[in-house]
């Protein structure tokens, strides 16, 4: 896994792969995400984050904590994800509420049948992990 610092003047989002047209779906909402993240990505792909997809997604954002299980997460967030589309895990970072242990991530990924590739810093509270499925098992 490779993890990719945080660049001077850069929360990281440019590293994510958006560009302008995706279609992204966000699910675990609640109070405490990043809007600020939230807002910057809805302006790099120039749309709005939804909750139920009517079509294959590019992206799906799934804000993780503790108190959910991270392969039961990843399998539902496969559900609406097109062929070459990727997951977007964001937790807490260490010392935040809901932080969720590496090892967990890594585990949930290899049960759901997906891989992660990156650790991303995106903001000050929440860390970004892109996790995807593996080439041989791609639709």
């Amino acid at each position: 896994m490779v993890v990719s610092p945080q660049r001077p003047g850069s929360n990281g989002i440019d590293q994510l792969g958006l560009h302008e047209g995706m279609v992204v779906q966000e699910l675990g909402w609640d109070d405490d995400v990043d809007q600020d993240l939230r807002d910057e990505i809805m302006d790099v792909i120039d749309g709005e984050l939804i909750e139920d997809a009517v079509e294959a997604v590019d992206l799906v954002l799934l804000w993780q904590r503790d108190d959910a299980d991270v392969a039961d997460a990843l399998v539902d967030a496969q559900r609406d994800l097109s062929d070459t589309g990727w997951i977007c895990v964001l937790t807490p970072k260490i010392g935040r509420p809901g932080y969720v242990d590496p090892a967990d991530i890594d585990e949930g990924a290899t049960t759901a049948g997906m891989a992660l590739t990156t650790v991303i810093e995106v903001c000050p509270d929440w860390q970004a992990r892109k996790v995807v499925r593996p080439r041989g098992t791609r639709r």
